[in-house]
Parts: C-alpha cells; sequence; structure tokens
C-alpha cells in the first residue's frame, strides 16, 4: 500500500536534515522537541524506513534519508510553484483571456488605453483579441470563446450577460468637406470648433451612408430614432460594412453620416465633422460585456482597469 504522508512531515524532516539537530529544528520550525521527534518516527514508519541514525550530539542522514532530502526539496518547491502560480491566475497575473470589440469600439482611444493598461499590470497573461460585429461578439461570450467584449449596445436577448457602460459619448455629423452646411469648418483649415454645429434637422434631405445595422444595430437604431424625433426619415441611399467605408464614401462626396465622436480621429482627408445642436439623446454607449457570475481572473483584472479609466474620463 502507498504510504500516504502529510506534507507536514516532509517539512519537518527537511527541518531537521538541514539543522542535523532536534532541537535546533523544533525551535526553527516553532514546536517543542518531543513532537518533533515523534513526528519524524512517524514519517519512517509510513515509509518503512529509517531516515536518520540517531547520534549522542544530533541526527545523521541515512543513505535512504539523503535520498528523500532531494525529492522533498523538490515536492515542496513544486507545491510552493503551483500554489504561487494558481493564485497569480485568480489574481489575473497569469493563464489566457480573449476580448473582442466591434469596429467603432476598437478606435476608441479608451479601449487602447484599457489594454495598455491591462498588459502593464498583467504581462504574462496571453491576450487574444477579435473585431467583429455586435452580434457575433454576443454569441461568441455566450459559447465561451471571449471572456469579454466591448460593444456599443447589445443585439436583441442579451439575457446571462452583463453589460456595463464605460463611457457615453456624442454623435456627430460627417459631411463632404465641400459641402455648404461645413463652410464654417473649412474657414478654419477643417477643424472643428466649439460653435462648429448644425441641426439634425438641417440633414432632412441628405443622402444618408450608415453602417448596416447587422455591424452596429445599436448604433442604426440610434440614428434612425434621433431623425425621427427630428421630423424626418432619413434617406439611407449607401450602407457599408465598416465605420471606415462609412467615412470613405462622406469623402467621395456620396451623402453624410453621422457618427461616434471619437472617429473623428480618424485622418480622413475631405470630411468635415460637425456637431449637433439638436438631438441631446444622440448619445454612443460604449459597453463592457461579460457573462454573468463568471468572470475569470484575467477578465476580472481587465475590467477593473476599464473602470478605473472610465472613473478617470468622467472627471475631465
Amino acid at each position: 500500500m502507498s504510504p500516504n504522508i502529510d506534507l507536514r512531515l516532509l517539512r519537518y524532516f527537511i527541518a531537521v536534515a538541514e539543522e542535523g539537530h532536534l532541537t535546533k529544528a523544533a525551535l526553527r520550525i516553532g514546536i517543542q522537541q518531543p513532537p518533533l521527534s515523534q513526528q519524524i518516527r512517524v514519517l519512517e514508519k509510513e515509509l518503512g524506513v529509517t531516515l536518520f541514525n540517531r547520534l549522542p550530539r544530533g541526527m545523521e542522514l541515512t543513505e535512504s534519508g539523503v535520498a528523500l532530502l532531494a525529492d522533498a526539496r523538490a515536492i515542496l518547491a513544486q507545491l510552493e510553484s503551483t500554489v504561487a502560480g494558481v493564485r497569480r491566475i485568480a489574481a489575473g497575473k497569469m493563464g489566457r483571456i480573449a476580448v473582442g470589440f466591434t469596429e467603432s469600439a476598437s478606435l476608441h482611444p479608451f479601449v487602447h488605453s484599457v489594454i495598455r493598461a491591462f498588459r502593464a499590470a498583467a504581462p504574462d497573461v496571453a491576450l487574444k483579441v477579435e473585431e467583429t460585429n455586435t452580434h457575433e461578439l454576443v454569441e461568441a461570450l455566450r459559447q465561451k470563446r471571449l471572456d469579454l467584449a466591448f460593444v456599443r449596445s447589445p443585439v436583441g436577448d442579451a439575457t446571462g450577460l452583463t453589460m456595463e457602460t464605460m463611457l457615453v459619448e456624442e454623435m456627430v455629423a460627417a459631411l463632404p468637406v465641400d459641402h455648404p452646411l461645413a463652410a464654417g469648418v473649412r474657414k478654419n483649415g477643417g477643424k472643428v470648433r466649439r460653435n462648429d454645429s448644425i441641426t439634425l434637422a438641417s440633414l432632412a434631405e441628405e443622402s444618408f451612408i450608415m453602417t448596416r445595422r447587422p455591424s452596429g444595430p445599436g448604433l442604426y437604431d440610434t440614428i434612425i430614432a434621433a431623425c425621427h424625433a427630428a421630423g424626418f426619415s432619413p434617406r439611407v441611399m449607401q450602407e457599408s460594412s465598416k465605420n471606415l467605408s462609412t467615412l470613405s464614401l462622406v469623402a467621395a462626396g456620396l451623402g453624410v453620416s453621422v457618427i461616434p465622436a471619437s472617429l473623428t480621429r480618424v485622418n480622413a482627408e475631405g470630411i468635415a465633422y460637425l456637431k449637433l445642436s439638436d438631438a441631446p439623446e444622440l448619445k454612443a454607449p460604449l459597453h463592457l460585456a461579460y457573462r454573468e457570475g463568471e468572470i475569470s481572473g484575467a477578465a476580472a483584472l481587465m475590467r477593473e482597469e476599464a473602470i478605473k479609466l472610465g472613473a478617470q474620463q468622467k472627471r475631465r
């Protein structure tokens, strides 16, 4: 029958072997000498061997004891390494994490900042990223292919998912730079000033370019609802699969669009960006999504970094 050895006995054994004396070993590990001597005998009985020669002035390892000492040290070192490893995984310092984001979210500097902060806090975590539309991100979360996802708004039923709002940004109009409504921007060298704004209603007769609804249903529905609130139904003449493609079509003079303000950071020539003065409800939220009641150590750490950075932005 294989012996069932308490790891504590191995620690006692190592202390006696290294000190070569029961009294010194007892002082080192903080127990009395008689119980320590008894525990060594328990270990010898479990193994069926003599580990020490009892000398008048100390303890001397037998050949079996010498062999056990090397293995005992290795066993305890491996245990300590394993414990440290699982604790680092639980703390988000080791392991792996899969993160997804929509295209509009990936272009927001907040997302870049979160990933940089996470990498600095957990450089040993294997990070996998995926960019796709909101619907596919939600499905990937449900199927446990992703741990976290930065999305604008959920698609349909978000049961089983937690959606935490990290920030909310304004949406702005994107017009061809030679559009009559963009005259003020042209005079300012293409830069939007505080008073460079138009009304959403002023775009009622324009041709709209929209990112297809399956790619970004939350923003799509928000824009349509805002146009209805402004008294018109937008004439959607072109649709694209990506926000960057939408901006390219605007730059080509094929129509106008409404985009999250963060996309104005894209260095696209031929586009004028103007604020919308009559659509206070036209906002673009950025959510962090994950499965309810299930978040790994690494995912929890990234969430903490996101909340921290979100709070910093709100204070600005």
